[in-house]
């Protein structure tokens, strides 16, 4: 099983910028003093939500300050920005972490952001794919042209080419963010694995896995690939004496965090997206994931795996909102919660 955590960067009620990205920068530093596998960062715009508006961008700096860990994108959202600008991004980052680098991407959704970058709202409805493809294109193959309804240009030199690495890893390692049934047969037509997300329960997400399993087979992928796929489940993790006390961290400081994060979206087209009630949605996350004890966490954790297959986490740890919480959050993850699961 392998346990990492996930960096939102928020900017909770009463804080600063500044200190949401310094916990940001300090939460992924102590997954790796604490003995995760990984650290998996958000990237948003214009929102406190989430103040990483570059998840390649910071997760270069958590390279340079970490030497084991593997650090990911979750996402880096392929609608605003160019194909071949990422894959040049990723691309170095593989190259000079050693192969430490993850590249996680998703649609993202139908916000203002398409506006302000030029990319325009049918970057998210329509071209994603097209994307998509540019993108492993440019990850894979010596050189590069295009001629889509998107993107056209010349034939052109890839450098610096993943597969030329000096650490021997050929292939920067890439996983789609996946919420719908059509995103889970883009992504295993690919043979792309797939990050769900923290709102889905155990079923949800075993079915999906299902979806995908059996789109990669019709696609021609080998069972053994497919068995290997290495999904990631999102959730949230926080580490107490008590479920009660671990749930009263989430409820006193998330709900302000959502409330005014995610009420800060604003569509590019003004159509409606209904926001999830904030207490609702903070009992949820409690319900559904490891929240409470380390030995509650731990069989929660091996549950998930064991109803859907996946055994890669990525662990939103800093629901508290509080630095010195998220530290001791995720050292006792490290210390009391690793050592039960089977490894």
């Amino acid at each position: 099983m392998h346990i990492g955590s996930f960096v939102l960067g928020a900017q909770f009620p009463g804080q600063g910028q500044g200190d949401a990205l310094h916990r940001a920068v300090r939460t992924g530093v102590a997954a790796e003093e604490a003995g995760l596998d990984s650290v998996w960062l958000a990237e948003h715009h214009f929102i406190p939500y989430g103040t990483c508006p570059s998840a390649v961008t910071l997760a270069a700096l958590l390279l340079g300050r970490t030497s084991r860990i593997s650090v990911g994108t979750a996402v880096s959202v392929l609608p605003t920005q160019h194909p071949v600008a990422l894959g040049e991004q990723a691309a170095l980052l593989h190259h000079a972490a050693q192969g430490r680098f993850v590249l996680g991407v998703g649609r993202g959704g139908p916000w203002v952001d398409l506006e302000v970058f030029g990319t325009g709202l049918a970057a998210y409805e329509s071209d994603f794919p097209e994307s998509l493809d540019l993108l492993l294109r440019w990850l894979r193959e010596p050189r590069v042209g295009a001629g889509g309804d998107r993107y056209a240009f010349r034939e052109v030199a890839v450098v610096p080419r993943p597969a030329e690495a000096l650490h021997g890893a050929a292939d920067v390692p890439v996983l789609v963010a996946c919420t719908s049934p059509g995103t889970v047969r883009l992504a295993a037509g690919r043979g792309l694995p797939m990050l769900l997300g923290m709102h889905c329960g155990d079923e949800e997400k075993a079915e999906m896995v299902r979806l995908w399993r059996r789109t990669a087979r019709e696609a021609g992928m080998s069972p053994e690939a497919i068995d290997a796929a290495g999904h990631v489940s999102a959730g949230v993790a926080q580490v107490d004496d008590t479920p009660e006390g671990a749930a009263e961290l989430l409820r006193t400081a998330l709900p302000g965090a959502l409330r005014s994060g995610v009420g800060a979206m604003e569509t590019v087209d003004g159509r409606r997206r209904p926001m999830r009630d904030p207490e609702a949605y903070t009992e949820l996350l409690c319900a559904l994931h490891p929240v409470g004890p380390p030995r509650l966490c731990a069989d929660r954790l091996a549950a998930t795996a064991e109803r859907t297959g996946i055994t890669r986490f990525a662990l939103l740890v800093e629901g508290s909102g509080e630095l010195g919480a998220t530290e001791r959050n995720v050292r006792r993850i490290g210390a009391e919660v690793l050592p039960l699961l089977a490894r």
